[in-house]
């Protein structure tokens, strides 16, 4: 019996509410919920000096913790993302909404595409700006 497999990607840095619920959402979407996290380096690329608060190997061990997930890899490049993709055989791609009419890195026809919709009030970046404005 083969397996749907579900993909979600992201940083995860500072594990709130909006992550939650993207999970729960995306997990329902397959039968077995696989997460990409972006490793060290390519966080402190995208985010820049400052990030990411914590490290890669415990953003994977808070999203492994979480019951909506099943498994959770690290990534490095676009590259190593759009071949985990192929090789693990996602059938699924769910992203925030912030990424419809965007290039989805990874997406080829025949895998499916879901958009969730952002929750409000809640991004890594707003809970460090509010703690350092204190």
């Amino acid at each position: 019996m083969t397996c749907h497999v579900a993909w979600v990607n992201g940083c995860f840095d500072i594990l709130h509410r909006g992550h939650i619920e993207l999970l729960k959402w995306a997990s329902k979407k397959g039968d077995y919920l696989l997460v990409g996290i972006d490793s060290d380096s390519r966080v402190k690329e995208m985010k820049g000096e400052s990030r990411p608060i914590h490290s890669q190997e415990d953003r994977k061990v808070m999203l492994e913790s979480l019951e909506c997930v099943n498994e959770v890899v690290i990534f490095d490049s676009n590259t190593e993302l759009e071949n985990i993709i192929k090789h693990r055989q996602v059938e699924t791609i769910i992203l925030g909404e912030e990424y419809t009419n965007k290039k989805v890195i990874g997406w080829s026809p025949g895998i499916g595409l879901h958009f969730f919709p952002k929750v409000n009030g809640y991004s890594t970046t707003k809970i460090i700006e509010n703690s350092s404005a204190r």
